[in-house]
């Protein structure tokens, strides 16, 4: 789960991680009424979205006027700011970040992940802040630093030091680094995030290290142990289909295709995919209706996958082993039922009580399109799709 910049600022700074004061608007009036309040001669006007490239997309302003902080901000509500992280339809402004603004001298980058290979946290520091750690790996892989934290021990102060020096720190600089490394891993330690990213951590013109920026990500099975942070979500923010079928305990991600697929298991979803595409054809979604797939459930990921309107044939393809075949027959001719179905249904069972499943599927009358292996379920799919569109 993603949060807003300035959330994830009032999180680092509880930890101890330094920030720029700001207040957040929901209006225009309201971010003129931030800026009055900060004082000052200079404020900077942040978009808030669940993206980066924000400036580059028109997001964000240096303002020199209280005038000006609410003609910007009037600008960005209700917009659907586009960046090259947002897709083409973009994502929309409901809400601005106004904070005083900072005199940069230069711009670092700081981030911890979940290092999948060492399973640990990693961390990943740069002497070039300000860009995208996918440009800085491309344009400048030499600058990136990283580094370990064995979680028997945690960052030690030593490990903290020596990142300092490498990004060229010295004097008192040094030691509010290390405060801000571990106030860093501190926070993805206890909140069960994936993701802190600080870019850019500035030096200041009195030599102070200050986050300009900060995205936060959190792994969403930990939630029900973290309430505070499940209360940061932001559903408009997330694709609508994503988010209902997240609430049904459902993995779906939406995409740009016309052919839905209701599959079970991951790796299968990905091969069912890349078959679609090499019969000709575009899947609409990935959704994993999971091992333990009820009637009820397979109903639900119909409900899912006809709720994308460009949805013209669902494949459903199972194998299964926890799952049951029967099952899986039972709901695709409840759901045909249920849902009044107007568009062709192409159905792939294999594995457990594989042949009860085909009993059920031909005992309903029902004119469902039937398939021995995934590469015919693919090309009876995409099949279906032309000849819908003829």
């Amino acid at each position: 789960m993603d949060i807003h910049e300035y959330q994830a600022k009032e999180i680092l700074a509880e930890f101890g991680v330094p920030v720029p004061r700001g207040g957040l608007a929901y209006s225009p009036e309201q971010a003129e009424f931030r800026a009055r309040e900060l004082g000052g001669q200079a404020w900077v006007v942040k978009a808030q979205i669940h993206s980066g490239g924000r400036g580059q997309a028109g997001g964000v302003r240096v303002c020199r006027g209280a005038h000006e902080v609410r003609d910007f901000a009037a600008g960005l509500f209700g917009r659907q700011l586009v960046t090259r992280q947002t897709g083409a339809a973009g994502k929309a402004v409901y809400r601005v970040w106004v904070e005083e603004a900072s005199d940069i001298r230069r711009e670092l980058y700081l981030g911890f992940v979940l290092d999948r290979k060492s399973e640990r946290i990693m961390i990943v520091a740069s002497a070039h802040g300000g860009m995208e750690i996918e440009e800085l790996a491309e344009k400048d892989p030499a600058s990136l630093r990283r580094m370990t934290i064995d979680p028997a021990t945690g960052l030690i102060d030593f490990q903290a030091r020596e990142l300092a020096f490498s990004l060229g720190l010295s004097g008192g600089q040094i030691a509010q680094m290390v405060a801000t490394l571990r106030a860093c891993y501190r926070a993805f330690r206890d909140l069960d995030a994936t993701m802190v990213e600080i870019n850019p951590l500035v030096v200041t013109g009195t030599g102070d290290l200050v986050a300009l920026d900060a995205k936060m990500s959190f792994d969403t099975n930990a939630l029900f142990r973290q309430p505070r942070i499940a209360e940061l979500r932001d559903r408009s923010q997330e694709d609508a289909r994503e988010s209902a079928a997240a609430d049904h305990g459902l993995a779906y991600v939406g995409l740009d295709g016309d052919i839905g697929c209701i599959i079970n298991g991951a790796g299968l979803a990905m091969a069912t995919m890349d078959m679609i595409k090499l019969a000709g054809g575009e899947p609409a979604n990935f959704l994993d209706i999971g091992g333990g797939a009820s009637p009820e459930r397979v109903v639900r990921a119909f409900r899912t996958v006809l709720a994308d309107a460009n949805v013209r044939v669902i494949l459903v393809n199972i194998f299964a082993g926890i799952n049951r075949c029967d099952w899986v027959a039972e709901g695709v001719v409840q759901a045909y039922r249920e849902v009044g179905m107007t568009i062709p249904v192409v159905v792939r069972l294999a594995g457990t009580n594989v042949e009860e499943g085909r009993r059920i599927l031909q005992a309903s009358g029902l004119p469902l399109v039937t398939a021995d292996t995934l590469a015919d379920a693919a090309d009876k799919a995409v099949a279906a799709r032309l000849k819908s569109a003829a």
